[in-house]
């Protein structure tokens, strides 16, 4: 068993190449984007994002930053000047609740930033990610061409919503004020930009409401989140769960309340609060953004969709009416809600909500910066970042103008119009496979992290009747350690509990494991055991393992993993490559509601 220091030592190499593999695809991206990108946008018509009447003026833009607004600004020698006569200037547009999720299409990062760029949204928030995947999708990021990525840690109750599927990296569970200010703190050391609560355990009526957050867990929450400045959104769907937090001083409710109308006492909370209200009516519209809820129409569901939806929009306009900053988010990434596409529809539905266009460009501009604490951007201001769009049209006239994209410019760099090459890494599927050591865990380690430096997870079928595991590292019999995992299976057919060994850290970039035959481990158990391994785009293969209740050491060759379904997808079974897989994961099955464990240790490739 190697010592932790030489695996740290090989993880940092690891580390280094992966950066000097986004280096060297994105630096010029990145860092020569200086006077190379200055430009004047002479004869727009601009529209400020603060409400203001749209004028006629110039903007000059240096070093990524709006440097000068004017209706006669000479042009500095050898700067690039572009015509925007007939074009409205805006902000680039914000999405404050986004998921890039692999379930999504188009799935990979570098599409889902493409999508965003073509809609001129130049912020986005990510709601989706473990903070483990935090720096190497950062990294990732960097080297494109793509928005700024906010990215949110996510909080719920147990087996509330929000932590129905994924692990406790994923979603922390909480259940009081202790454990909340703890998983703050915990979650802060990632460098997270802000909370998402799951308030709400309601599930849009198709689950009881015995999950959901009580006050004093939230409030908690709140001020932790608020000490290590940090703004909170909060999921929350009804009307006394909004009520509930706004007095918990929540900074956003981050979907509609949609069961009622919203009342006096939820006004006045959230104006005494400073509650804003980031309605999603993306996600709610009946027939979906993409028309896939079409099929549905006059079924019992589509029915309630539409009652919902009809609350929804009087909701958007009663709050704005009484003075409730409106923000937008989308929940892009889910069902119907496809990225970019569902941000513009989203200012759309403020306007059929009862918006003025005008107000609805300042919802998704200056008020969604206010929103994330963002001072730098959302506005045309002399000293803020030039993240601008450039269209065709008036569109705070005629809202749908904002789809007449011409150009798009993310921190002065101009990355959507005529004449723009973008990066190699946004067409790309992935990042490039990283080599790995052959030990994936021995289980020596002290931190509970993987011989590979990767944070170790449980994994478990969802829902609200879910398996409840346990995995710990014990000591072994003959000397040095394992893992062991023990759990109570639910009731469901698909009763499982898993244990994962990311590959890379947060399971961001894939592996090459083309120079190895199969996977050698010693393990001993009381259950069904599947190796699986997983892989970009939900590709996943699995092989069985004959456990039995004495150590034995196996060796699984690469050629017995057969190719399973995508999940949530159609297409046909994927053909291993070898140099697109991210995690190892063992998992154990059993009759429902049975009892199983299993130990692994020494888990590597031959």
């Amino acid at each position: 068993m190697k010592p932790t220091s030489i695996s740290t030592l090989r993880h940092l190499r690891q580390l280094a190449l992966l950066t000097g593999l986004l280096l060297a695809g994105g630096q010029a991206f990145v860092v020569a984007s200086a006077a190379d990108d200055d430009v004047l946008i002479r004869n727009a018509m601009v529209f400020d994002g603060t409400g203001r009447a749209p004028y006629a003026a110039s903007v000059l833009v240096q070093a990524g930053r709006i440097a000068a607004i004017g209706t006669d600004l000479k042009a500095p020698a050898h700067i690039r000047q572009v015509d925007a006569k007939g074009q409205a200037l805006l902000p680039g547009l914000f999405d404050l609740h986004t998921h890039w999720t692999p379930n999504a299409q188009p799935s990979t990062l570098p599409q889902i930033a493409n999508r965003y760029l073509a809609a001129g949204v130049t912020t986005v928030s990510d709601f989706h990610q473990p903070p483990e995947a935090y720096a190497p999708r950062r990294a990732w990021l960097h080297s494109i061409a793509a928005p700024d990525v906010k990215f949110a840690a996510r909080i719920s109750t147990p087996l509330g919503h929000g932590a129905d599927w994924g692990d406790e990296n994923t979603t922390r569970w909480v259940n009081s004020p202790e454990s909340a200010a703890a998983a703050v703190k915990q979650v802060a050391a990632y460098k997270p930009d802000f909370i998402k609560a799951f308030t709400d355990g309601w599930r849009y009526s198709n689950a009881a409401d015995n999950s959901s957050m009580d006050e004093e867990t939230l409030a908690a929450l709140v001020e932790e989140a608020h000490r290590q400045q940090l703004r909170v959104f909060t999921h929350t769907v009804m009307v006394k769960r909004g009520k509930t937090a706004a007095r918990a001083g929540v900074d956003a409710l981050a979907h509609s309340v949609q069961d009622g109308p919203a009342d006096a006492e939820l006004i006045a909370l959230m104006k005494a609060r400073g509650t804003r209200y980031s309605p999603s009516l993306a996600v709610y519209l009946p027939e979906r953004v993409d028309g896939s809820g079409k099929s549905r129409a006059g079924s019992e569901a589509y029915r309630q969709r539409e009652a919902n939806f009809a609350n929804a929009l009087r909701n958007v306009k009663t709050l704005h009416d009484a003075g409730i900053p409106i923000v937008l988010g989308t929940d892009a990434g889910m069902t119907g809600t496809p990225h970019g596409a569902s941000t513009l529809r989203e200012l759309e539905l403020f306007v059929q909500a009862g918006l003025t266009p005008s107000e609805a460009l300042v919802a998704g501009t200056s008020a969604s910066a206010e929103a994330l604490a963002l001072d730098d951007r959302g506005r045309i201001e002399v000293g803020r970042r030039a993240d601008l769009l450039l269209v065709k049209g008036r569109p705070w006239e005629r809202i749908g103008d904002v789809r007449n994209t011409e150009q798009v410019y993310v921190a002065g760099r101009q990355v959507v119009g005529k004449g723009v090459t973008l990066p190699a890494g946004n067409r790309a599927e992935s990042l490039p496979p990283l080599r790995i050591d052959a030990l994936v865990d021995d289980f020596e380690r002290a931190d509970q992290r993987t011989a590979l430096d990767t944070l170790r997870n449980d994994d478990a079928d969802g829902g609200n009747d879910r398996t409840v595991q346990v995995t710990a590292v014990i000591d072994r019999e003959q000397g040095g350690r394992a893992l062991s995992m023990q759990a109570r299976l639910s009731s469901k057919d698909d009763a499982h509990a898993a244990v994962i060994l990311p590959l890379s850290r947060g399971s961001v970039a894939p592996v090459d494991l083309r120079g190895w035959r199969g996977v050698r481990v010693e393990v001993r158990g009381d259950a069904t055991l599947t190796l699986e391994a997983r892989g970009l785009d939900g590709r996943r293969w699995i092989a069985p393992i004959a456990a039995t209740g004495g150590w034995q050491t196996l060796e699984i060759p690469f050629t017995a993993l057969q190719g399973q379904p995508p999940y949530r997808a159609k297409g046909p079974l994927p053909v291993w490559r070898g140099n697109d897989v991210q995690q190892l994961v063992f998992s154990g099955t059993g009759q429902a509601g049975a009892k199983i464990w299993f130990e692994i240790d020494n888990v590597r490739f031959y």
